[in-house]
């Protein structure tokens, strides 16, 4: 790359590595594979750095770029590795309504991993259905039967069946 793209590159990555950070955590629910999550799609993006930076929206780009590594990332096999030496202690709940974060966030976690970028983007990033389908690479209908499908289960985990049966 000559240095001019690389400084480009540099200072994109500086200013939108606390909003990759965030979106890697609420779609992996942890701080490390966040890290990691974002790590690989920065590498990505430098080695694909010249046509990225052309694209008309890099910020939606780089947000696809992330979000399929993430959805993609299951169908690896050794993702399915697990190296503990004994198994990890849930997280302590900490004072002050967190505890409800993370009840919805252990929610989450049980859902498919489609499901899961798609509840994310839709309602944390508030992007329109067919953002989300162009995101994912997948039909608006997709999106929509993954929103319906993802949110019911999600009622029924946290204990509101009523709810639950209305979609």
């Amino acid at each position: 790359m000559p240095d001019g793209a690389d400084q480009e590159y540099i200072e994109y990555v500086t200013a939108r590595i606390p909003a990759l950070r965030r979106l890697a955590y609420l779609l992996s629910g942890d701080e490390h594979r966040a890290d990691d999550l974002v790590q690989q799609t920065i590498t990505t993006l430098y080695l694909k750095w010249r046509r990225a930076s052309a694209a008309d929206h890099l910020d939606a780009y780089v947000r696809t770029m992330l979000v399929r590594t993430y959805v993609d990332e299951r169908r690896l096999a050794w993702a399915r590795v697990r190296l503990f030496r004994h198994a990890p202690e849930p997280p302590p709940l900490e004072p002050g309504g967190v505890e409800e974060r993370q009840v919805v966030r252990a929610a989450l976690a049980r859902l498919p991993r489609r499901q899961q970028a798609v509840l994310v983007l839709r309602f944390f990033y508030d992007l329109s259905v067919d953002d989300v389908a162009t995101t994912l690479g997948c039909s608006t209908g997709t999106v929509k039967s993954h929103t319906s499908r993802g949110l019911s289960t999600l009622r029924r985990l946290l204990g509101e069946p009523e709810l639950a049966v209305m979609n």
